[in-house]
């Protein structure tokens, strides 16, 4: 499996997966004309992508769904309220037809090419909004993700934005992911002091809003599992967070994990693309 992020932020939120030839977007809120430079640049087309999938229908995540659905004839998966707020949001031009509209339903896995995905429920201010797990079809080694050994497993993708709050939903999905995207946005202290009004803030930090690196770093010493090889931290705030304050804090507690083998930790960029990964 490879994957390339091509933005991860408040300007645009594009993730990119393939395997076996064939790939699919999550979100899409960055500009037709930057994704299409992007993909040149690695060597990539349009015509590998079988689908986007859309987490929630706010603009930075969705920008460009509709157009490049539209030219490419994609299908594009989301909650039935998701697709529904795609409709309404003024600044989608262009709306994906319904005919290629697919919705999901949270805990019921769909697949698209080598992938089998499952949408789970994440907590955000939007009509709503899905984290996706990842997993292949036909691995290119073999390994039981439900095996209780938890040695090379097959490759795993979740995928955590825009989440107001840690879950017990999440749980499962975070234990079981080999590679994890999950949100870290602000710094709670840098935004209790920084520019924005009282009001702003309470809708970023009141639960349904974004989580902090505290928060982050808690849910996932608590909860990860000698599984995971590789995080990402994503959609940081460039007004209320500092990429190394996020990767410092959220290192200190896997510093803390109770086995040997830690996990990578790394920090995705907001407009520049992270390089094609390859996810063994």
């Amino acid at each position: 499996m490879n994957f390339i992020c091509f933005g991860s932020g408040s300007s645009g939120n594009c993730y990119y997966l393939e395997s076996r030839g064939t790939a699919i977007l999550i979100d899409l809120g960055i500009g037709v004309r930057a994704f299409r430079k992007h993909l040149s640049d690695y060597g990539l087309t349009v015509p590998r992508i079988a689908a986007i999938l859309v987490t929630h229908d706010h603009t930075d995540h969705i920008k460009a769904v509709g157009p490049l659905a539209l030219q490419f004839r994609l299908p594009v998966y989301a909650a039935p309220l998701v697709h529904e707020g795609m409709m309404r949001n003024r600044f989608m031009t262009k709306k994906v037809p319904i005919e290629q509209q697919r919705p999901t339903e949270v805990g019921i896995p769909f697949e698209v090419g080598n992938f089998r995905i499952t949408p789970f429920a994440v907590p955000h201010d939007a009509r709503d909004n899905n984290g996706y797990f990842v997993e292949l079809i036909h691995p290119e080694e073999g390994g039981d993700i439900f095996s209780p050994a938890p040695v090379d497993p097959r490759p795993t993708f979740c995928l955590i934005t825009d989440a107001g709050r840690f879950t017990d939903e999440m749980i499962p999905f975070v234990q079981r992911a080999r590679h994890l995207i999950i949100e870290a946005n602000f710094d709670r202290t840098m935004l209790e002091n920084g520019p924005y009004p009282q009001f702003l803030q309470q809708r970023i930090s009141n639960g349904r809003g974004h989580m902090d690196n505290r928060l982050t770093a808690e849910a996932l010493r608590r909860h990860l599992t000698p599984i995971t090889r590789r995080i990402w931290l994503c959609h940081l705030s460039e007004e209320n967070n500092r990429p190394e304050l996020a990767h410092k804090t959220v290192q200190s507690a896997i510093d803390q994990l109770p086995f040997p083998d830690k996990p990578q930790l790394e920090v995705l960029r907001r407009r520049t693309p992270s390089g094609l990964i390859r996810l063994d």
